[in-house]
């Protein structure tokens, strides 16, 4: 657990851009929180839906919400959302510059180009000098599955991390020529190591703030863990000011894996819940599992940044977990549950999530110290005889390990 004391590394420094929504802006780099974004699934002109989704996703942690701009329709389904949205509104345009105009028009707060599909120089300047006169940052979003063909001759006919970052460049200078730089960039692939390779090339090639991710990453769990791997390699070297998760799931999964991803690394301040458990062992008196997946479905909602533990054993497990604001032990059909490593309580085994619903609405009415002052009188002198009593039938090397260890040394001594 991150203590505070174990940091990643500085971050880089990078230009600020402002995605300036009325009542909610978000600003991207320049040391600004690293924001998490998604992307909507819905069609952009069904402005009730997309608007219900846009919402869901704010509330598992998104900041920014990028749309769809593809046809006329999609457009005016802008115009009646940004307004209505409670975060900023990026349009993602492909290969038709109007579009970007028309999503400009519609008040969104930012744009997503991808260099490989808009090709005609001059509108590419259309578009920035627009963006420009209206305050708009724009994304530069080079894919390596849709790069400029012509780059792809060029680099040998292979994506390469140096064909990536010429087309980002390639873009920029487009933007530069007519004055705008309120840009962000991005250099996504599907394979890891060339996207982790593309970054850091970019972030010695330029000052501007970096949107970072993994593309078409694919559905969970393999395309949580590619995007994770990705992303966090970077971060921990202080690359990266916004991130998204591309995940073939319901994106919702992506704005609370980005916001958790972040709190986990230490990179924002936790807002929710954060639970942990054990990969249980020999000692284990309890469905680890299931008992670890009930408390999370019971607390998911609490809006407080609580840290739970689920531990199998009541041997190992209070001392392991002694951090966490709130846990639980299972031991002799009972569960002991302890706030800060403290036990304040003892319960049937089949009343442990129940009483975690109970401490956690606790602390979050009296904090950590009013709850102390709840704990049942008795219940750390019955933790303690249970435990004492476990040791005493399991031993302290429940899983028999110096046992397998001795018996390992004899077969080859």
């Amino acid at each position: 657990m991150n203590d505070g004391s174990v940091t990643v590394a500085e971050r880089r420094a990078t230009r600020q851009i402002t995605l300036a929504h009325p009542t909610n802006p978000v600003v991207v780099g320049g040391g600004a929180p690293i924001s998490v974004q998604s992307m909507t699934t819905t069609k952009t002109a069904d402005v009730e839906g997309t608007l219900q989704q846009v919402y869901a996703l704010a509330g598992a942690g998104a900041d920014i919400v990028r749309c769809t701009c593809n046809d006329a329709d999609a457009a005016a389904g802008l115009a009646h959302i940004v307004p209505r949205s409670p975060v900023p509104i990026v349009a993602d345009v492909h290969n038709n510059h109007r579009m970007a105009l028309a999503a400009l028009e519609a008040g969104v707060h930012c744009l997503r180009l991808n260099p490989g599909n808009i090709k005609k120089a001059d509108h590419i300047r259309l578009i920035a000098a627009e963006a420009r006169d209206r305050g708009v940052p724009i994304r530069i979003g080079v894919n390596g599955g849709s790069l400029d063909e012509r780059l792809y001759q060029r680099h040998g006919r292979r994506v390469t991390p140096e064909a990536m970052v010429e087309s980002a460049q390639v873009e920029l200078a487009y933007f530069e020529e007519v004055g705008f730089d309120q840009v962000k960039i991005s250099v996504k692939a599907s394979s890891v190591p060339l996207m982790i390779e593309a970054y850091r090339q970019l972030a010695e090639a330029t000052d501007h703030p970096l949107h970072l991710g993994v593309t078409e990453a694919g559905p969970p769990p393999a395309g949580l863990v590619k995007a994770t791997a990705g992303m966090a390699a970077l971060l921990a070297e202080g690359i990266g000011d916004t991130i998204r998760y591309s995940l073939t799931a319901d994106p919702v999964e992506e704005a609370r894996a980005g916001r958790q991803l972040l709190e986990a690394m230490g990179l924002r301040e936790r807002k929710g819940l954060d639970l942990i458990a054990c990969p249980s062992c020999g000692r284990a008196e309890v469905d680890v599992i299931k008992v670890a997946n009930d408390a999370q479905a019971a607390l998911d909602g609490f809006q407080i940044p609580i840290q739970v533990a689920v531990m199998g054993c009541v041997v190992n497990g209070p001392g392991e977990a002694r951090d966490a604001d709130l846990g639980i032990a299972a031991g002799r059909k009972r569960g002991h549950l302890f706030v800060k490593g403290d036990v304040v309580a003892v319960v049937p085994e089949d009343e442990m999530v129940d009483a975690l619903v109970h401490w956690a609405n606790v602390i979050k009415e009296e904090g950590i110290a009013g709850a102390l002052t709840h704990a049942d009188a008795g219940a750390a002198a019955e933790a303690a005889a249970d435990r004492a009593s476990l040791l005493d039938e399991q031993g302290a090397d429940a899983n028999a390990s110096e046992q397998r260890v001795e018996l390992i040394r004899k077969n080859l001594g």
